[in-house]
Protein backbone atom coordinates (compact mmCIF):
# COMPACT_ATOMS: atom_id res chain seq x y z
CA UNK A 1 0.00 0.00 0.00
CA UNK A 2 2.83 2.25 0.63
CA UNK A 3 4.50 1.69 -2.75
CA UNK A 4 1.34 2.61 -4.25
CA UNK A 5 0.80 5.65 -2.61
CA UNK A 6 4.28 6.90 -3.04
CA UNK A 7 3.51 5.94 -7.18
CA UNK A 8 0.89 8.26 -6.97
CA UNK A 9 2.31 11.11 -5.39
CA UNK A 10 5.16 10.87 -8.20
CA UNK A 11 2.54 10.46 -10.46
CA UNK A 12 0.49 13.72 -9.21
CA UNK A 13 3.41 15.42 -9.54
CA UNK A 14 5.00 14.31 -12.83
CA UNK A 15 1.28 15.48 -13.88
CA UNK A 16 2.26 19.03 -12.18
CA UNK A 17 5.23 19.56 -13.94
CA UNK A 18 3.95 18.86 -17.50
CA UNK A 19 0.69 21.56 -16.53
CA UNK A 20 3.13 23.82 -15.58
CA UNK A 21 5.78 23.64 -17.98
CA UNK A 22 7.13 26.63 -20.24
CA UNK A 23 5.53 28.97 -17.36
CA UNK A 24 2.10 28.15 -18.21
CA UNK A 25 -0.65 29.45 -15.31
CA UNK A 26 -3.54 27.94 -13.90
CA UNK A 27 -4.10 26.96 -10.45
CA UNK A 28 -4.41 22.89 -10.30
CA UNK A 29 -7.17 20.86 -8.54
CA UNK A 30 -5.91 17.42 -7.66
CA UNK A 31 -8.83 14.89 -6.53
CA UNK A 32 -7.66 12.62 -3.74
CA UNK A 33 -9.75 9.77 -2.19
CA UNK A 34 -9.41 11.06 1.32
CA UNK A 35 -7.48 13.15 4.33
CA UNK A 36 -4.73 10.82 4.77
CA UNK A 37 -3.68 10.67 1.08
CA UNK A 38 -4.42 14.72 0.62
CA UNK A 39 -2.01 15.55 4.07
CA UNK A 40 0.62 12.79 2.49
CA UNK A 41 0.61 14.36 -1.42
CA UNK A 42 0.97 17.64 0.40
CA UNK A 43 4.14 16.98 2.27
CA UNK A 44 5.36 15.31 -1.09
CA UNK A 45 4.65 18.29 -3.49
CA UNK A 46 6.18 20.06 -1.01
CA UNK A 47 9.43 18.67 -1.19
CA UNK A 48 8.96 18.56 -4.93
CA UNK A 49 8.44 22.22 -5.26
CA UNK A 50 11.31 23.40 -3.00
CA UNK A 51 13.90 21.77 -5.30
CA UNK A 52 12.21 23.48 -8.32
CA UNK A 53 12.38 27.18 -6.40
CA UNK A 54 15.41 27.23 -4.88
CA UNK A 55 15.20 30.94 -3.71
CA UNK A 56 12.23 31.89 -5.34
CA UNK A 57 8.26 31.98 -4.33
CA UNK A 58 7.20 27.99 -3.87
CA UNK A 59 3.71 27.64 -5.30
CA UNK A 60 0.52 27.25 -2.67
CA UNK A 61 -0.80 23.95 -1.72
CA UNK A 62 -4.04 24.02 0.21
CA UNK A 63 -5.96 20.94 1.85
CA UNK A 64 -9.63 20.67 0.66
CA UNK A 65 -11.49 18.18 3.03
CA UNK A 66 -14.78 18.21 5.51
CA UNK A 67 -12.91 18.57 8.67
CA UNK A 68 -10.47 21.39 7.96
CA UNK A 69 -11.13 24.43 9.90
CA UNK A 70 -13.31 26.93 8.68
CA UNK A 71 -10.62 29.44 8.08
CA UNK A 72 -8.47 27.10 6.16
CA UNK A 73 -11.55 26.07 3.79
CA UNK A 74 -11.85 29.54 2.77
CA UNK A 75 -8.47 30.14 1.76
CA UNK A 76 -9.42 27.90 -1.00
CA UNK A 77 -11.86 30.08 -2.18
CA UNK A 78 -9.72 33.31 -2.26
CA UNK A 79 -8.45 33.43 -6.35
CA UNK A 80 -4.55 32.95 -6.37
CA UNK A 81 -1.83 33.99 -9.01
CA UNK A 82 -2.37 31.26 -10.93
CA UNK A 83 0.47 29.23 -9.32
CA UNK A 84 -1.90 27.38 -6.39
CA UNK A 85 -2.58 23.36 -5.98
CA UNK A 86 -5.67 22.28 -4.16
CA UNK A 87 -6.04 18.61 -3.06
CA UNK A 88 -9.47 17.96 -2.23
CA UNK A 89 -11.53 14.85 -1.91
CA UNK A 90 -14.56 14.08 -3.92
CA UNK A 91 -16.43 17.38 -1.81
CA UNK A 92 -15.03 19.19 -4.85
CA UNK A 93 -16.83 17.25 -7.44
CA UNK A 94 -20.11 18.71 -7.23
CA UNK A 95 -20.93 20.54 -3.65
CA UNK A 96 -18.35 23.51 -4.20
CA UNK A 97 -16.79 25.12 -6.76
CA UNK A 98 -12.99 26.11 -6.33
CA UNK A 99 -12.69 29.49 -8.46
CA UNK A 100 -9.37 29.91 -10.93
CA UNK A 101 -9.31 26.23 -11.48
CA UNK A 102 -7.62 25.75 -14.90
CA UNK A 103 -6.22 22.10 -14.42
CA UNK A 104 -7.64 18.77 -12.84
CA UNK A 105 -5.49 15.67 -11.97
CA UNK A 106 -7.40 12.75 -11.26
CA UNK A 107 -6.71 9.95 -9.44
CA UNK A 108 -9.29 8.13 -10.65
CA UNK A 109 -10.14 7.24 -6.58
CA UNK A 110 -12.61 8.08 -3.93
CA UNK A 111 -13.61 7.09 -0.24
CA UNK A 112 -16.90 5.45 -0.56
CA UNK A 113 -18.99 4.52 2.59
CA UNK A 114 -20.74 1.28 2.09
CA UNK A 115 -22.12 -1.06 4.95
CA UNK A 116 -21.62 -4.20 5.22
CA UNK A 117 -23.64 -7.12 5.85
CA UNK A 118 -21.67 -9.44 7.79
CA UNK A 119 -20.00 -6.95 9.75
CA UNK A 120 -23.12 -4.76 10.56
CA UNK A 121 -20.73 -1.56 10.11
CA UNK A 122 -20.12 1.15 7.63
CA UNK A 123 -16.72 0.66 6.00
CA UNK A 124 -15.05 3.99 3.98
CA UNK A 125 -12.82 1.68 1.33
CA UNK A 126 -11.25 3.40 -1.44
CA UNK A 127 -12.94 2.25 -4.80
CA UNK A 128 -12.25 3.21 -8.07
CA UNK A 129 -15.37 6.24 -9.78
CA UNK A 130 -17.12 5.73 -12.03
CA UNK A 131 -16.98 7.36 -15.82
CA UNK A 132 -19.86 9.60 -14.55
CA UNK A 133 -17.98 11.06 -11.96
CA UNK A 134 -14.45 11.16 -13.78
CA UNK A 135 -16.49 13.61 -15.93
CA UNK A 136 -18.14 15.55 -13.04
CA UNK A 137 -14.50 15.71 -12.36
CA UNK A 138 -12.89 16.91 -15.96
CA UNK A 139 -15.87 19.29 -15.72
CA UNK A 140 -14.27 21.14 -12.50
CA UNK A 141 -11.68 22.67 -15.03
CA UNK A 142 -11.50 25.05 -17.95
CA UNK A 143 -14.62 27.04 -16.87
CA UNK A 144 -13.35 30.87 -17.98
CA UNK A 145 -10.17 29.65 -20.44
CA UNK A 146 -9.52 26.45 -22.03
CA UNK A 147 -8.60 23.67 -18.95
CA UNK A 148 -7.13 20.05 -19.61
CA UNK A 149 -7.59 16.99 -17.01
CA UNK A 150 -4.63 14.28 -16.67
CA UNK A 151 -5.89 11.21 -15.87
CA UNK A 152 -4.08 9.24 -13.80
CA UNK A 153 -4.81 5.71 -14.81
CA UNK A 154 -5.42 3.60 -18.28
CA UNK A 155 -7.92 4.60 -20.93
CA UNK A 156 -8.51 0.74 -20.75
CA UNK A 157 -9.06 0.38 -16.91
CA UNK A 158 -11.82 4.05 -17.53
CA UNK A 159 -13.37 2.11 -20.34
CA UNK A 160 -14.19 -0.96 -17.48
CA UNK A 161 -15.32 1.15 -14.84
CA UNK A 162 -19.10 1.48 -14.13
CA UNK A 163 -21.04 4.23 -15.72
CA UNK A 164 -22.53 5.80 -12.92
CA UNK A 165 -21.64 5.41 -8.89
CA UNK A 166 -24.23 3.21 -7.18
CA UNK A 167 -26.92 5.50 -4.84
CA UNK A 168 -26.64 6.03 -1.62
CA UNK A 169 -29.70 3.73 -0.86
CA UNK A 170 -28.05 0.53 -2.13
CA UNK A 171 -24.45 1.06 0.10
CA UNK A 172 -26.18 2.12 3.09
CA UNK A 173 -27.64 0.98 6.30
CA UNK A 174 -31.62 0.89 5.66
CA UNK A 175 -33.00 1.56 9.46
CA UNK A 176 -33.69 5.00 9.49
CA UNK A 177 -35.14 4.63 5.57
CA UNK A 178 -37.57 1.93 6.99
CA UNK A 179 -38.49 3.70 10.02
CA UNK A 180 -39.36 6.70 7.94
CA UNK A 181 -41.81 4.48 5.46
CA UNK A 182 -43.18 2.90 8.13
CA UNK A 183 -44.37 6.35 10.02
CA UNK A 184 -45.61 7.79 6.85
CA UNK A 185 -47.29 4.35 5.98
CA UNK A 186 -46.18 4.03 2.54
CA UNK A 187 -47.16 0.28 2.89
CA UNK A 188 -44.49 -3.20 2.93
CA UNK A 189 -40.95 -1.53 2.16
CA UNK A 190 -40.25 -4.50 0.22
CA UNK A 191 -43.01 -3.86 -2.06
CA UNK A 192 -42.03 -0.07 -2.73
CA UNK A 193 -41.35 0.80 -5.85
CA UNK A 194 -37.51 2.18 -5.50
CA UNK A 195 -35.47 3.76 -8.85
CA UNK A 196 -33.16 1.30 -7.40
CA UNK A 197 -34.59 -1.11 -5.20
CA UNK A 198 -32.13 -2.45 -2.26
CA UNK A 199 -31.09 -5.70 -1.88
CA UNK A 200 -33.54 -7.46 0.63
CA UNK A 201 -30.44 -8.68 2.86
CA UNK A 202 -29.91 -4.89 3.20
CA UNK A 203 -33.94 -4.36 4.00
CA UNK A 204 -33.83 -7.43 6.56
CA UNK A 205 -30.36 -6.13 8.40
CA UNK A 206 -32.87 -2.48 8.74
CA UNK A 207 -35.42 -4.66 10.24
CA UNK A 208 -32.60 -6.16 12.35
CA UNK A 209 -31.27 -2.60 13.71
CA UNK A 210 -35.04 -1.84 14.48
CA UNK A 211 -35.90 -4.66 16.59
CA UNK A 212 -32.40 -4.12 18.29
CA UNK A 213 -33.75 -0.49 19.32
CA UNK A 214 -37.27 -1.79 20.13
CA UNK A 215 -38.56 -0.01 17.21
CA UNK A 216 -40.68 -2.57 15.36
CA UNK A 217 -42.10 -6.21 17.33
CA UNK A 218 -42.31 -9.67 15.95
CA UNK A 219 -44.63 -8.68 12.84
CA UNK A 220 -42.05 -6.17 11.93
CA UNK A 221 -44.54 -3.26 12.93
CA UNK A 222 -44.07 0.22 14.62
CA UNK A 223 -44.05 0.01 18.01
CA UNK A 224 -44.63 3.32 20.69
CA UNK A 225 -41.12 3.40 20.59
CA UNK A 226 -40.72 3.31 17.36
CA UNK A 227 -43.35 5.46 16.54
CA UNK A 228 -41.50 8.23 18.78
CA UNK A 229 -37.90 7.51 16.95
CA UNK A 230 -39.69 8.41 13.48
CA UNK A 231 -40.60 11.74 15.10
CA UNK A 232 -36.82 13.17 15.74
CA UNK A 233 -34.85 15.06 13.38
CA UNK A 234 -31.95 12.38 13.58
CA UNK A 235 -28.84 11.65 13.07
CA UNK A 236 -26.83 14.78 13.32
CA UNK A 237 -22.97 14.22 14.10
CA UNK A 238 -21.56 17.76 14.30
CA UNK A 239 -17.73 18.02 15.46
CA UNK A 240 -17.39 21.78 16.58
CA UNK A 241 -13.78 21.36 17.18
CA UNK A 242 -11.04 22.88 14.71
CA UNK A 243 -7.47 21.23 14.50
CA UNK A 244 -5.62 23.73 12.08
CA UNK A 245 -2.81 21.50 10.08
CA UNK A 246 -0.26 24.26 11.21
CA UNK A 247 -1.42 24.49 14.86
CA UNK A 248 -2.43 21.05 16.16
CA UNK A 249 -0.63 21.32 19.00
CA UNK A 250 -1.96 24.36 20.35
CA UNK A 251 -5.33 22.96 19.20
CA UNK A 252 -4.99 20.12 21.23
CA UNK A 253 -4.15 22.64 24.63
CA UNK A 254 -7.21 24.03 24.20
CA UNK A 255 -9.23 21.34 23.91
CA UNK A 256 -7.55 19.21 26.48
CA UNK A 257 -9.81 20.94 29.22
CA UNK A 258 -13.27 19.34 27.31
CA UNK A 259 -11.77 15.69 27.23
CA UNK A 260 -12.55 13.52 29.93
CA UNK A 261 -11.54 10.50 31.28
CA UNK A 262 -14.03 7.83 30.04
CA UNK A 263 -16.42 9.21 28.02
CA UNK A 264 -16.26 11.23 24.62
CA UNK A 265 -19.89 12.47 25.29
CA UNK A 266 -19.26 14.04 28.64
CA UNK A 267 -16.58 15.76 26.71
CA UNK A 268 -19.09 17.12 24.42
CA UNK A 269 -21.14 17.78 27.42
CA UNK A 270 -18.48 19.45 29.18
CA UNK A 271 -17.75 21.59 25.68
CA UNK A 272 -21.45 22.28 25.19
CA UNK A 273 -21.89 23.38 28.87
CA UNK A 274 -18.50 26.26 28.09
CA UNK A 275 -20.46 27.63 24.69
CA UNK A 276 -23.37 28.35 27.00
CA UNK A 277 -21.30 29.96 29.56
CA UNK A 278 -20.42 32.49 26.82
CA UNK A 279 -23.95 33.13 25.93
CA UNK A 280 -24.83 34.10 29.60
CA UNK A 281 -26.45 30.61 29.69
CA UNK A 282 -25.02 29.33 33.06
CA UNK A 283 -27.39 25.77 33.00
CA UNK A 284 -28.48 24.42 36.42
CA UNK A 285 -29.18 26.76 39.33
CA UNK A 286 -26.14 26.90 41.64
CA UNK A 287 -23.38 26.01 38.91
CA UNK A 288 -20.79 28.34 38.55
CA UNK A 289 -19.63 29.63 35.08
CA UNK A 290 -15.74 29.15 34.89
CA UNK A 291 -13.43 31.32 33.23
CA UNK A 292 -16.01 33.72 31.68
CA UNK A 293 -18.51 37.05 33.40
CA UNK A 294 -21.31 36.51 34.50
CA UNK A 295 -23.12 39.03 32.18
CA UNK A 296 -23.47 37.90 28.39
CA UNK A 297 -21.19 38.20 25.75
CA UNK A 298 -21.67 40.29 22.60
CA UNK A 299 -21.53 37.92 19.65
CA UNK A 300 -18.21 39.49 18.71
CA UNK A 301 -16.87 38.56 21.60
CA UNK A 302 -18.35 35.10 21.88
CA UNK A 303 -17.09 34.42 18.49
CA UNK A 304 -13.34 35.28 19.64
CA UNK A 305 -13.61 33.08 22.23
CA UNK A 306 -14.80 30.72 20.30
CA UNK A 307 -12.04 31.12 17.85
CA UNK A 308 -9.19 31.55 20.89
CA UNK A 309 -10.36 27.77 21.70
CA UNK A 310 -10.18 26.54 18.41
CA UNK A 311 -13.74 25.93 18.20
CA UNK A 312 -15.29 26.62 15.28
CA UNK A 313 -18.20 29.21 15.36
CA UNK A 314 -20.35 28.15 12.21
CA UNK A 315 -20.75 24.36 13.45
CA UNK A 316 -21.82 26.00 16.83
CA UNK A 317 -24.51 27.61 15.35
CA UNK A 318 -25.77 24.35 13.54
CA UNK A 319 -24.94 22.58 16.86
CA UNK A 320 -27.70 24.99 18.27
CA UNK A 321 -30.37 24.53 15.40
CA UNK A 322 -30.09 20.65 16.33
CA UNK A 323 -30.75 21.44 19.73
CA UNK A 324 -33.72 24.34 19.10
CA UNK A 325 -35.11 21.56 17.19
CA UNK A 326 -34.84 18.58 19.87
CA UNK A 327 -36.28 21.43 21.87
CA UNK A 328 -39.56 21.11 19.60
CA UNK A 329 -39.71 17.56 19.29
CA UNK A 330 -39.61 17.33 23.23
CA UNK A 331 -42.06 19.63 23.58
CA UNK A 332 -44.68 18.03 21.08
CA UNK A 333 -44.23 14.54 22.47
CA UNK A 334 -44.95 16.01 26.01
CA UNK A 335 -41.95 15.04 27.48
CA UNK A 336 -40.34 16.70 30.70
CA UNK A 337 -37.08 17.97 31.00
CA UNK A 338 -34.92 17.26 34.08
CA UNK A 339 -34.67 19.54 36.51
CA UNK A 340 -31.25 17.99 38.12
CA UNK A 341 -28.25 17.22 36.19
CA UNK A 342 -28.42 13.68 34.67
CA UNK A 343 -25.45 11.29 36.51
CA UNK A 344 -23.03 9.71 33.84
CA UNK A 345 -25.01 6.36 34.21
CA UNK A 346 -28.04 7.70 33.34
CA UNK A 347 -26.34 9.71 30.77
CA UNK A 348 -24.56 6.12 29.44
CA UNK A 349 -27.70 4.67 29.82
CA UNK A 350 -29.91 6.36 27.68
CA UNK A 351 -26.95 6.22 24.75
CA UNK A 352 -26.36 2.41 25.12
CA UNK A 353 -30.62 1.68 24.57
CA UNK A 354 -29.88 2.74 21.37
CA UNK A 355 -26.18 1.08 20.90
CA UNK A 356 -26.41 -2.07 21.94
CA UNK A 357 -24.70 -3.78 18.28
CA UNK A 358 -21.92 -1.08 19.08
CA UNK A 359 -20.70 -2.70 23.27
CA UNK A 360 -16.91 -3.71 22.68
CA UNK A 361 -14.99 -5.88 25.78
CA UNK A 362 -11.45 -5.24 25.93
CA UNK A 363 -9.39 -8.31 24.81
CA UNK A 364 -6.73 -9.89 26.90
CA UNK A 365 -3.21 -8.42 26.32
CA UNK A 366 -4.17 -6.58 23.33
CA UNK A 367 -5.58 -2.78 22.34
CA UNK A 368 -8.48 -4.25 20.24
CA UNK A 369 -11.40 -4.81 21.63
CA UNK A 370 -14.60 -8.06 20.86
CA UNK A 371 -17.31 -6.65 19.56
CA UNK A 372 -20.78 -8.09 17.92
CA UNK A 373 -20.60 -10.84 15.90
CA UNK A 374 -17.16 -11.61 16.22
CA UNK A 375 -15.55 -8.79 15.13
CA UNK A 376 -12.69 -6.86 16.75
CA UNK A 377 -12.25 -2.81 16.60
CA UNK A 378 -9.77 -0.16 17.96
CA UNK A 379 -10.13 2.79 19.45
CA UNK A 380 -10.24 5.67 17.07
CA UNK A 381 -6.50 7.70 17.35
CA UNK A 382 -8.33 10.96 17.03
CA UNK A 383 -10.67 9.90 20.57
CA UNK A 384 -11.10 12.87 22.48
CA UNK A 385 -10.23 10.76 26.04
CA UNK A 386 -7.59 12.16 28.63
CA UNK A 387 -7.25 8.17 29.40
CA UNK A 388 -7.13 4.97 28.16
CA UNK A 389 -11.34 3.35 27.99
CA UNK A 390 -11.38 0.86 30.43
CA UNK A 391 -12.35 -3.25 29.82
CA UNK A 392 -15.98 -2.23 29.04
CA UNK A 393 -17.03 0.69 26.46
CA UNK A 394 -19.37 1.67 23.50
CA UNK A 395 -18.87 3.23 20.53
CA UNK A 396 -21.23 6.28 18.63
CA UNK A 397 -20.15 4.43 15.34
CA UNK A 398 -17.71 2.20 13.71
CA UNK A 399 -16.38 2.87 10.48
CA UNK A 400 -13.45 0.85 8.72
CA UNK A 401 -10.69 2.80 6.85
CA UNK A 402 -7.35 1.16 7.39
CA UNK A 403 -8.82 -0.97 10.35
CA UNK A 404 -12.28 -0.85 12.23
CA UNK A 405 -12.17 1.83 14.71
CA UNK A 406 -14.69 2.99 16.86
CA UNK A 407 -15.38 6.73 17.31
CA UNK A 408 -17.64 8.40 20.27
CA UNK A 409 -16.40 6.07 23.33
CA UNK A 410 -17.29 5.43 26.28
CA UNK A 411 -16.62 3.48 29.36
CA UNK A 412 -19.92 1.84 30.37
CA UNK A 413 -20.45 -1.31 33.12
CA UNK A 414 -21.32 -5.23 32.15
CA UNK A 415 -24.45 -5.00 34.66
CA UNK A 416 -26.14 -2.24 32.88
CA UNK A 417 -26.51 -4.27 29.69
CA UNK A 418 -29.02 -6.92 30.76
CA UNK A 419 -31.69 -4.62 31.88
CA UNK A 420 -31.51 -2.83 28.13
CA UNK A 421 -30.48 -5.89 26.35
CA UNK A 422 -32.97 -8.30 28.01
CA UNK A 423 -34.76 -9.48 24.26
CA UNK A 424 -31.40 -9.39 22.44
CA UNK A 425 -29.03 -12.21 25.43
CA UNK A 426 -29.00 -15.83 24.65
CA UNK A 427 -28.78 -17.36 27.64
CA UNK A 428 -26.98 -20.63 28.72
CA UNK A 429 -27.92 -22.46 31.69
CA UNK A 430 -24.96 -24.66 33.49
CA UNK A 431 -24.55 -27.39 36.34
CA UNK A 432 -28.28 -27.15 37.74
CA UNK A 433 -27.62 -28.45 41.60
CA UNK A 434 -28.66 -28.37 44.73
CA UNK A 435 -27.57 -25.71 47.00
CA UNK A 436 -27.56 -26.88 51.11
CA UNK A 437 -27.47 -23.12 52.45
CA UNK A 438 -29.74 -21.44 50.14
CA UNK A 439 -32.03 -24.57 50.09
CA UNK A 440 -32.91 -24.45 46.48
CA UNK A 441 -31.69 -25.87 42.89
CA UNK A 442 -29.33 -23.39 41.65
CA UNK A 443 -28.23 -23.16 37.81
CA UNK A 444 -25.21 -20.99 36.90
CA UNK A 445 -26.69 -19.21 33.36
CA UNK A 446 -24.23 -17.74 31.36
CA UNK A 447 -25.43 -14.52 29.12
CA UNK A 448 -24.00 -13.45 25.57
CA UNK A 449 -24.75 -10.53 23.28
CA UNK A 450 -24.33 -10.99 19.60
CA UNK A 451 -21.40 -13.27 20.84
CA UNK A 452 -19.92 -11.23 23.94
CA UNK A 453 -20.18 -12.95 27.03
CA UNK A 454 -21.92 -10.41 29.41
CA UNK A 455 -21.66 -12.29 31.99
CA UNK A 456 -20.85 -16.00 33.65
CA UNK A 457 -21.79 -18.41 35.95
CA UNK A 458 -24.48 -15.56 37.60
CA UNK A 459 -26.28 -17.68 39.94
CA UNK A 460 -30.51 -18.21 39.27
CA UNK A 461 -32.83 -20.36 40.79
CA UNK A 462 -33.61 -23.29 38.92
CA UNK A 463 -37.26 -23.32 39.72
CA UNK A 464 -38.12 -19.87 38.07
CA UNK A 465 -36.89 -21.63 34.39
CA UNK A 466 -37.50 -25.29 34.64
CA UNK A 467 -39.85 -26.03 37.16
CA UNK A 468 -39.89 -29.79 36.02
CA UNK A 469 -36.26 -30.38 36.21
CA UNK A 470 -35.97 -28.36 39.67
CA UNK A 471 -38.03 -30.62 41.33
CA UNK A 472 -36.27 -33.95 39.83
CA UNK A 473 -32.75 -32.46 41.09
CA UNK A 474 -34.63 -31.45 44.50
CA UNK A 475 -36.13 -34.88 44.95
CA UNK A 476 -32.67 -36.89 43.89
CA UNK A 477 -29.85 -34.92 45.42
CA UNK A 478 -32.13 -33.10 48.51
CA UNK A 479 -34.10 -35.92 49.86
CA UNK A 480 -32.39 -38.92 48.58
CA UNK A 481 -29.03 -37.81 48.49
CA UNK A 482 -29.95 -36.15 52.23
CA UNK A 483 -30.77 -39.61 53.88
CA UNK A 484 -26.94 -40.72 54.17
CA UNK A 485 -25.80 -37.07 54.92
CA UNK A 486 -27.25 -33.90 56.24
CA UNK A 487 -28.08 -32.12 52.93
CA UNK A 488 -30.21 -28.87 54.67
CA UNK A 489 -28.69 -26.68 57.42
CA UNK A 490 -30.11 -27.27 61.10
CA UNK A 491 -32.75 -24.41 60.81
CA UNK A 492 -34.46 -26.76 58.05
CA UNK A 493 -34.05 -30.34 59.95
CA UNK A 494 -36.18 -28.38 62.53
CA UNK A 495 -38.91 -27.78 60.20
CA UNK A 496 -38.72 -30.82 58.53
CA UNK A 497 -38.74 -33.38 61.34
CA UNK A 498 -39.30 -36.45 58.60
CA UNK A 499 -35.80 -35.76 57.39
CA UNK A 500 -34.01 -36.97 60.54
CA UNK A 501 -36.71 -39.93 61.44
CA UNK A 502 -35.65 -41.08 57.61
CA UNK A 503 -32.42 -40.92 57.76
CA UNK A 504 -32.61 -42.96 61.51
CA UNK A 505 -34.54 -45.61 59.52
CA UNK A 506 -32.07 -46.10 57.19
CA UNK A 507 -29.52 -45.88 59.42
CA UNK A 508 -31.42 -49.25 60.77
CA UNK A 509 -31.09 -51.17 57.54
CA UNK A 510 -27.75 -50.31 56.77
CA UNK A 511 -26.59 -52.26 60.14
CA UNK A 512 -28.92 -55.01 59.09
CA UNK A 513 -26.92 -55.29 56.25
CA UNK A 514 -23.89 -55.00 57.91
CA UNK A 515 -25.05 -57.94 59.94
CA UNK A 516 -26.26 -59.93 57.94
CA UNK A 517 -22.80 -59.20 55.44
CA UNK A 518 -24.92 -58.58 52.58
CA UNK A 519 -25.14 -55.44 50.12
CA UNK A 520 -28.74 -55.47 48.81
CA UNK A 521 -31.04 -55.01 52.19
CA UNK A 522 -31.56 -51.39 51.09
CA UNK A 523 -33.47 -50.63 48.28
CA UNK A 524 -32.30 -48.48 45.55
CA UNK A 525 -32.12 -44.96 45.14
CA UNK A 526 -34.68 -44.98 42.55
CA UNK A 527 -37.51 -46.91 44.66
CA UNK A 528 -37.03 -43.77 47.53
CA UNK A 529 -37.32 -40.99 44.70
CA UNK A 530 -40.45 -42.49 43.10
CA UNK A 531 -41.62 -42.68 47.19
CA UNK A 532 -41.20 -39.01 47.21
CA UNK A 533 -42.32 -38.11 43.58
CA UNK A 534 -45.51 -39.82 44.41
CA UNK A 535 -45.96 -37.91 47.82
CA UNK A 536 -45.04 -34.36 46.55
CA UNK A 537 -47.04 -31.64 44.64
CA UNK A 538 -45.99 -30.63 41.47
CA UNK A 539 -45.32 -26.92 43.06
CA UNK A 540 -42.79 -28.77 46.19
CA UNK A 541 -39.35 -27.68 44.04
CA UNK A 542 -37.17 -26.70 47.24
CA UNK A 543 -36.55 -25.77 50.48
CA UNK A 544 -39.30 -23.28 50.95
CA UNK A 545 -42.06 -24.59 48.75
CA UNK A 546 -41.69 -27.93 50.78
CA UNK A 547 -41.85 -26.31 54.11
CA UNK A 548 -45.21 -24.56 52.91
CA UNK A 549 -46.84 -27.56 51.63
CA UNK A 550 -45.26 -29.61 54.75
CA UNK A 551 -46.69 -27.23 57.79
CA UNK A 552 -50.14 -26.67 55.74
CA UNK A 553 -50.36 -30.77 54.96
CA UNK A 554 -48.82 -32.15 58.52
CA UNK A 555 -52.17 -30.98 60.39
CA UNK A 556 -53.71 -34.14 58.10
CA UNK A 557 -50.86 -36.40 58.17
CA UNK A 558 -49.41 -36.75 61.10
CA UNK A 559 -46.93 -39.35 59.44
CA UNK A 560 -46.13 -37.29 56.46
CA UNK A 561 -43.28 -38.64 54.32
CA UNK A 562 -41.77 -40.56 56.80
CA UNK A 563 -40.07 -43.87 55.52
CA UNK A 564 -40.95 -47.50 56.95
CA UNK A 565 -38.21 -49.93 57.80
CA UNK A 566 -40.46 -52.10 55.42
CA UNK A 567 -40.40 -49.37 52.12
CA UNK A 568 -36.66 -49.44 52.53
CA UNK A 569 -35.74 -53.15 52.26
CA UNK A 570 -36.14 -55.41 49.83
CA UNK A 571 -39.00 -58.08 49.61
CA UNK A 572 -36.59 -60.84 49.27
CA UNK A 573 -34.54 -59.29 52.43
CA UNK A 574 -37.12 -59.15 54.54
CA UNK A 575 -36.89 -61.87 57.25
CA UNK A 576 -33.65 -60.46 58.07
CA UNK A 577 -33.94 -58.88 61.72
Amino acid sequence: EESREHDLNDAIADAVDELWAGGQRGDILVFLPGEREIREAADHLRRHLATQHRGGPVPEILPLFARLSQAEQDRVFVAGNGRRIVLATNVAETSLTVPGIRFVIDSGLARVKRYSFRNKVEQLQIEGISQAAAAQRAGRCGRVANGICIRLYGEDEFAGRPRFTDPEILRSSLAGVILRMKSLHLGVVEDFPFVEPPPKKAIADGYALLAELGAVDEANELTAIGRELARLPLDPRVDVRDRPQEQQQAADQKHQPFDDERSEFMGTLKLWKWVEEGRGNHGHAGQKAAQVDSHKLSNRQQEQRLREHFISPRRVREWRDIHTQLHTVVAEQGWRLNTLPASYEQIHLSLLAGLLGNVGCKVDDEECYLGARGIKFWRHPGANLSKKPGRWLMAAELVETTRLYGRGLAAIEPQWIPPLAGHLLKKQLLEPHWEKKQAEVVALERATLYGIVVYNNKRVAYATLDAKGAREIFIREALVEGLREDSFDATWEKKLPFLAHNRKVVRQVQELEHKARRQDVLVDDELIAAFYDQQLPAEVVGGSSLEKWYREELKRQPRLLQLTRDELMRHEAAGIT
